[in-house]
């Protein structure tokens, strides 16, 4: 089996690994394990991927009309 040391964590880290481990009830290097597989595992996609990625259709998110969002109209003074 392998091991890692990871030297100058943030402070703060190790308990954070802590009390989240404690919280699922599991060990601390359980819970980084499970952390490291799935970082690892995590597919990541391509900038060819992402650029082929269809956008979501916003046309209707935001219909401007003055009147129904309470701004009022006002003269254009030159």
């Amino acid at each position: 089996m392998e091991q890692l040391l990871i030297r100058d964590l943030p402070t703060g880290t190790k308990q954070a690994l802590k009390n989240l481990a404690a919280h699922k009830g599991t060990s601390m290097e359980a819970e980084a394990r499970a952390i490291l597989r799935s970082a690892l595992n995590a597919k990541s996609r391509s900038i060819c991927e992402a650029l082929a990625q269809k956008e979501p259709d916003l046309s209707e998110d935001f219909i401007f009309d003055p009147g129904r969002n309470g701004v009022g109209m006002r003269e254009i003074v030159l």
